[in-house]
Formats: C-alpha cells, sequence, structure tokens
C-alpha cells in the first residue's frame, strides 16, 4: 500500500512535526509526506518570493488527486490557497483517508489581516471533516465539534517525546529566578497579558524570563528582564531544564480554548513546575499534571510567588510529578496503539489509550 501525508508546513512548524513526522518516525513508516514549501509557517510573504515553489506545490497536489491515493493522512489543510476544493478531492479520491486537526479551526474566518479572508481555515476544516472516512482530533473540545458533523471522530492529544527532553535535576531556585516561555513570534504578545506581574516578580525576586522562539524584539517594556533564545529542536530539549517554572498564559476565547496545552506538556517533560491559564484543554492538562493554574491576574502572581517561596524539596516534588505523568498520559509509547488504530494502521482494540483523568489520584 502507497501512503502519503499531507501537512501544510515542515518539521519546523510544531503542529506538523508533532502530529505528522514524529509519528512517521517513530514508527518508520513508509510514507510520502508533501508539506507544501515545508516552511514553518504560510505566511503571504514566503508564497510571493517563491512563485515557482508554490505552483509546484498545487501541482504536486492535484497530482495526488488523479493518483488516486490508497491511504492518506491530512494535516490541517493541504493549502494555504485552497478554499476548501483542493482538501475534498484529495479525501474524496482516497481509499482510506484521515483529517488530523489541533486546532479550532472552525473559528477562523480570516479575521485580520484582508488576505486572510480569501481562504479562511474554517472553510477548509469543515470540508475535511465532511469528506474524510475518519476524523482525528487534538481534544475533547475539537472532537465535540466534530462529532456534531460526522460519527467516526477520534481524540489522540498532540503527545510529547518526553525521552528527548533533559530532565531537571536541580531543583535550587536560579540566581537570578528563571522564568521560561516557549512558542512563535505570532503567539508572544501573550506574554504582555501578565506584563505586570512579571514585572513585579523581577522587583521582588530580580526574576527573569528566557523567551525561546524569536531574537526579534516586540515586547516593550518587558524586554529588559527578557533573554532570548533562538528556537531549535535541540535547544527546545535542553533548555527547558535549567529554568524555574514555565509560563503557558492564554485568552479566555473560542480559538484558545481549542488548544492542545502542548508548551505544558513540554514543561512537564522536561520536570518544570509551570503555571498557566485554565483556559480549555488546559484546565484538564493542569489538573492531570498537578499544576497550578491562574485564571487572573492576582492569581498569576499568587501562583508564581508560592512556587518560587517553596522548599527546593517542594519544586522537586511538583516537577517529578509532572513529568511522570506526563509520561504515562501524553507520550509516543502511551498513545501508540490509538494512533495507530486511528489512522487505520491496525484493528482497534476496546482499551487502547491511557484514561485521561480530570482528578487523578
Amino acid at each position: 500500500m502507497t501512503r502519503h501525508a499531507v501537512t501544510p508546513y515542515g518539521r519546523g512548524a510544531g503542529s506538523s512535526r508533532v502530529r505528522v513526522f514524529s509519528w512517521i518516525d517513530r514508527l518508520r513508516l513508509p510514507v510520502h509526506t508533501h508539506s507544501y514549501l515545508s516552511h514553518h509557517n504560510a505566511d503571504p510573504v514566503q508564497l510571493m518570493r517563491q512563485p515557482g515553489r508554490v505552483l509546484a506545490a498545487e501541482r504536486e497536489l492535484r497530482a495526488l488527486v488523479t493518483g488516486r491515493p490508497e491511504w492518506l493522512l491530512l494535516h490541517r489543510e493541504a493549502s494555504p490557497l485552497s478554499r476548501g476544493g483542493l482538501e475534498t478531492a484529495l479525501l474524496d479520491a482516497t481509499a482510506f483517508g484521515v483529517y488530523d486537526f489541533d486546532d479550532a479551526l472552525y473559528c477562523d474566518w480570516g479575521e485580520g489581516a484582508p488576505w486572510r479572508r480569501l481562504a479562511p481555515k474554517a472553510r477548509k476544516a469543515l470540508a475535511a471533516v465532511r469528506k474524510a472516512d475518519r476524523v482525528i482530533a487534538g481534544n475533547e473540545l475539537l472532537a465535540d465539534w466534530a462529532s456534531s458533523i460526522v460519527p467516526d471522530v477520534v481524540v489522540v492529544p498532540s503527545c510529547v517525546a518526553v525521552e528527548h527532553y533533559h530532565q531537571k535535576v536541580d531543583y535550587g531556585l536560579s540566581d537570578p529566578p528563571r522564568l521560561v516561555w516557549i512558542g512563535s513570534a505570532d503567539n508572544e504578545p501573550l506574554l504582555s497579558t501578565i506584563a505586570r506581574e512579571l514585572l513585579e516578580l523581577n522587583r521582588r525576586y530580580r526574576a527573569r524570563v528566557t523567551l525561546i522562539g524569536t531574537t526579534r524584539r516586540s515586547l516593550g517594556a518587558l524586554e529588559h528582564i527578557i533573554d532570548r533564545i533562538g528556537w531549535s529542536e535541540q535547544i527546545q530539549h535542553d533548555a527547558l531544564a535549567t529554568a524555574d517554572i514555565g509560563l503557558m498564559p492564554l485568552h479566555d476565547d473560542p480559538y484558545s480554548r481549542g488548544k492542545c496545552g502542548y508548551k505544558l506538556l513540554q514543561y512537564a517533560a522536561a520536570g518544570l513546575p509551570a503555571v498557566a491559564s485554565p483556559v480549555g484543554t488546559n484546565a484538564s492538562i493542569l489538573a492531570t499534571l498537578g499544576l497550578p493554574g491562574a485564571g487572573s491576574a492576582g492569581d498569576w502572581l499568587d501562583a508564581l510567588q508560592a512556587i518560587l517561596e517553596l522548599a527546593d524539596s517542594g519544586r522537586a516534588a511538583v516537577g517529578r510529578r509532572a513529568r511522570k505523568r506526563v509520561t504515562d498520559q501524553y507520550s509516543y509509547d502511551a498513545w501508540m496503539g490509538r494512533w495507530q488504530e486511528a489512522v487505520g494502521l491496525r484493528p482497534a482494540r476496546a482499551a487502547a489509550a491511557p484514561n485521561i483523568e480530570d482528578d487523578p489520584p
């Protein structure tokens, strides 16, 4: 059987790497991957700079439709230029087609820049869900939406390769105390939502923030307490364990509620205590990992200060518990059987995946 995987981004994009490439690599699957320009995003500037490659990518996807593949895994969207027709054609032409998504794409009708309204992700997600033989959703909220349209929906969270992360062993506070945030330039403004609290922690404890992502300064007054590190896969595996507390603030809106909490899983994989907004799936992940949520500005300051004030042994207990639980309930090894069943690589079994508990013992 010839297998194909279609994703709009290359390995440099977290969603494609975590939900497509890492599974293919781990299982050593003979899969032909189609990742458009293999870039980490689909920024219009990138598309305009490379018209030849864009044309080649569009032709390749249409040739795949004509070839009528036996097995296809489509992640998020096929093309940034499509309005849903290409995703429909691909899944319609495939003998067994699986659609995978990890964000509330159904909320994204192209707000913001005018060009985004030309090919909204919501239209493509709806078209793909309707045509797929099976849908894989990154969390229960996304699955609820998909299940209102089609019956065959499976939840597989965005898993983390715990064994790749350097494990924190020294829980004595850094000098100065070190908070950490990891992510893309698009999401950096979320740190501004807790700017006052971070600046207050700097005033009280001299705490600083390590930002693993872009090296471009964009956060105004916060920049004088931020140390930036350019992202790479190896850096993310090594650098988290050198911090004291992980950060994951979120807006409380429909799109954010659909996120899969991946930053939290990364912090836990490194054995790092963390604080996050208890929005959407974050709330259940926090409960499972035994980490504190912060729903307001005051909560953020209290939660971060409480961790800083813990004895070294207390921080160690929090971090090690989180690492154990993320290994048991959100690792690739824990979900391998369920993913293989979901994509049709082996028959389904009655209890093939861990039970993610909202209130674990």
